[in-house]
């Protein structure tokens, strides 16, 4: 029987919270990040963190005593590792080294974890012919989303959700928040060999998940992100940044539709297909056709227009991902909160 479950996205411009129990959304909450309180992908203040997720809760009527949360990008370095089939105790001793070449730290202070995509046989070309002509030294290998994270923010993180009246019971980057959503909508017993891009259009930065079916293939991180429009805005109506943000989530004087906007957008689109173009050079069986859009810039109308007319692709809501065509209100802001929920 499925237990009901808080998935948690922190963001820096806004807190999400979902309740899922199975597949079924069952009450979310969207609310303004206070200032500050995420720098680097890190919350400044477990106390003040823990205390605004239980106030949301109460606020929204949310209960829930266990929680899964999204972690933050910036802090958490995840490859695909191709290894030789080996004992969990063996893989837990080597897949610390898959990493030295991306940890400047030292790496007893990351946690390492994985989930195996696949296993297959493999041939040693250089090993030597048998008289029947069969090469020795064939084997088992598989392939591994590998993921380490501080230790540190692992900590920080059950912190806060203490805090929080919580247990914190799982915690994954945003990769496998939207594997989880691709699983869950895809028919069981089907194999799923579609091509998915996930755009999330972020608050500091865009970044774009590649998958075919629920493999992970790369991510493309642009640093730019909507808090570029938020600059153009206060520099359009000589204000500060913040209330320049408050213009932009309410189209003021349809400000989202002015050429400096649009100049904005513009320059977003180019990054985005320079990203898609590589990504297909990097990948030339690709059939990429389609494009998934999340995030806060979601709900801006005209850069979702610009990105249709721009890239070559066909343009998808967040509602498409949700499981069991579930409708849920700000989907596109609520769509890593309800995947990291997803068991």
């Amino acid at each position: 029987m499925a237990k009901t479950i808080l998935g948690i996205d922190i963001g820096y411009d806004s807190l999400k919270l979902a309740v899922v129990n199975g597949k079924q959304v069952r009450r979310t909450a969207v609310v303004p990040m206070p200032q500050n309180l995420i720098r680097e992908g890190r919350v400044v203040s477990t106390e003040t963190m823990g205390e605004l997720i239980r106030r949301t809760m109460k606020e929204h009527g949310i209960r829930s005593g266990r929680a899964a949360l999204v972690l933050p990008n910036e802090t958490v370095f995840i490859r695909s590792v191709t290894m030789p089939l080996m004992a969990v105790d063996q893989l837990n001793y080597n897949l610390p080294f898959e990493f030295r070449d991306y940890i400047t730290e030292e790496l007893k202070d990351y946690l390492f974890d994985y989930a195996v995509v696949s296993t297959s046989e493999e041939k040693d070309e250089e090993a030597e012919s048998t008289e029947g002509g069969e090469s020795e030294g064939s084997g088992q290998v598989m392939e591994l989303m590998a993921v380490a994270a501080p230790k540190s923010l692992l900590e920080e993180s059950k912190e806060t959700m203490h805090r929080a009246g919580l247990k914190l019971v799982k915690a994954a980057p945003s990769v496998c928040a939207f594997q989880n959503l691709i699983r869950a909508t895809t028919p069981k017993g089907e194999e799923n060999t579609q091509e998915y891009c996930i755009l999330d259009l972020g608050y500091q930065a865009i970044r774009m998940y590649m998958f075919r079916g629920d493999r992970h293939m790369v991510t493309r991180v642009l640093e730019i992100g909507m808090s570029s429009l938020d600059q153009v805005i206060s520099e359009a109506y000589s204000v500060d940044i913040h209330l320049a943000h408050t213009y932009l989530l309410s189209n003021y004087e349809d400000c989202q539709s002015k050429e400096y906007c649009m100049n904005a957008y513009g320059t977003i689109t180019v990054e985005l297909m320079r990203a898609l173009n590589f990504y297909r050079f990097s990948n030339p069986d690709s059939h990429l056709e389609d494009i998934w859009v999340c995030g806060g810039g979601a709900c801006i109308k005209p850069l979702q227009e610009s990105i249709a007319e721009t890239l070559d692709l066909r343009i998808h809501t967040a509602s498409e991902l949700m499981p069991g065509g579930a409708a849920v209100e700000e989907d596109y802001a609520l769509l890593q909160a309800i995947g990291i929920a997803l068991e």
